[in-house]
């Protein structure tokens, strides 16, 4: 959380930040409660210290003879352990409501993050590649995924219940090959790769930010005080969590996993296909270093450009756009969006978020670094999806789409797929598996 002192400092700033984020917190009462805080607590160390005295007292007057004087300042010891266990209740009571505040507290935007209420007021920065122009009736995702056998919704939600899906065939190739395609760009960038844990305790999302706000995005596992990332920056910035760590380079961590999400409040939006579903998987790209504005913004164009750069080799059109002040979470202090043209939207759709939180989420998470003075400092940290599938997949299948029904694999994507140049449609009977087969041209 951000610190009191702070706080109080740039009260205006961070009530602005929250306001603008949607967060109800009035920072006037959380200064007013703390300021009450305070005072009890001024109260309460005032009675024991009272308390201590008498009780001094009363010893050295038991030694002298004294038993009366004694007695009665007993009966004072007495009446000021009930005033100060009362005390105690009401300084206990108070710190849990001006902790309960504090968490809410958001990061505050960087002075470039633009206003406004929702995604419909990020304001683009670029467009890379050129949409394609169907002369011929283009299909969705779903239908080319039927067509081809790599996707299987009804069953998976038979399984799995709504936003459920299967992955099958070169559907499931397709998608473990983004994925190692993304992980073997940032190997080549120097990442350190991670498995981590996805079942992480409640403090690991508290630090990281993404409680006490986003609670009911994540799936709980009841009674064990467990809950599943929706994900894996929270068990990658958690894994240096109260540790002093040397920055003279940027930690570069990346992470492969399966991330959940209960897309609450998501309503009936982005309900066919792939696009908002419950179980996905994430390529992350985690970034430590020292808390330096300059540093960290270049960090985060650094991690922007990776993914970018993965959306180059899949040939994929996108735009980056920079994120509203509506559109961030709590822990976000600059962001940027990469939406990737999808033909059955007619519009481009995200597909990546990169984000900047300052020392944010090294602060609640106690990471520390030296500075040039050899004082403890809180880190800065960044986050970057580098891929995520199978969303991605819309994208890929729908862009690549050919006039015959064939798909085109993107060159990058062929040695992870055996050679294959095209998924071609089955010629055989109805029920037979999709063939991969490697273009004879």
């Amino acid at each position: 959380m951000l610190a009191m002192k702070w706080i109080r400092t740039h009260a205006e700033e961070v009530q602005a930040a929250a306001d603008g984020k949607k967060i109800k917190v009035d920072i006037a009462v959380l200064i007013q409660r703390d300021d009450e805080r305070k005072a009890l607590l001024q109260q309460t160390e005032e009675a024991r210290r009272l308390r201590n005295t008498l009780s001094a007292e009363i010893g050295k007057l038991m030694q002298s003879g004294e038993p009366e004087q004694a007695e009665k300042m007993r009966a004072q010891v007495k009446q000021l352990n009930e005033q100060l266990e009362q005390k105690e209740a009401e300084l206990a009571l108070i710190q849990e409501e001006v902790t309960r505040l504090q968490w809410l507290v958001p990061n505050i935007v960087s002075p470039d993050t633009p206003v406004g209420l929702s995604d419909e007021d990020n304001v683009e920065l670029r467009r890379v590649g050129e949409p394609p122009e169907f002369d011929y009736v283009a299909k969705d995702h779903v239908e080319l995924g039927e067509m081809h056998a790599l996707i299987d919704i009804p069953r998976g939600v038979k399984i799995g219940g709504t936003r459920s899906y299967v992955l099958k065939g070169a559907g499931l190739l397709l998608h473990r090959a983004v994925q190692q395609l993304a992980l073997d760009l940032l190997l080549k960038h120097g990442f350190t790769p991670l498995e981590v844990p996805l079942m992480v305790r409640e403090d690991a999302l508290v630090n990281t930010g993404f409680f006490p706000t986003g609670r009911d995005q994540v799936y709980e596992l009841q009674g064990q005080n467990k809950w599943l990332v929706g994900t894996s920056e929270v068990p990658l910035v958690s894994y240096y969590a109260d540790e002093v760590i040397d920055v003279k380079e940027p930690f570069k961590l990346a992470a492969v996993s399966t991330c959940f999400r209960s897309e609450v409040g998501s309503g009936g939006r982005d309900v066919r296909g792939l696009y908002r579903v419950h179980q996905f998987a994430k390529v992350e790209q985690v970034i430590l270093c020292a808390p330096d504005a300059v540093e960290s913004e270049r960090m985060l164009q650094e991690i922007t450009g990776h993914a970018e750069e993965l959306l180059q080799q899949l040939e994929l059109p996108y735009r980056v756009v920079a994120v509203c002040t509506g559109d961030m979470s709590q822990k976000t202090y600059k962001q940027y969006d990469i939406e990737t043209w999808m033909p059955s939207r007619g519009a481009y759709g995200e597909t990546h978020s990169s984000s900047n939180l300052h020392d944010f989420q090294a602060r609640r998470s106690n990471i520390r670094c030296l500075d040039e003075q050899g004082k403890l400092v809180y880190c800065h940290t960044l986050n970057n999806t580098a891929v995520a599938s199978p969303r991605i997949l819309i994208p890929l299948l729908e862009n690549h789409q050919q006039a015959d029904g064939s798909i085109h694999i993107p060159k990058a994507l062929r040695p992870y797929m055996g050679g294959v140049e095209r998924l071609i449609l089955p010629v055989c009977e109805q029920g037979q598996e999709q063939k991969m087969m490697k273009d004879p041209r």
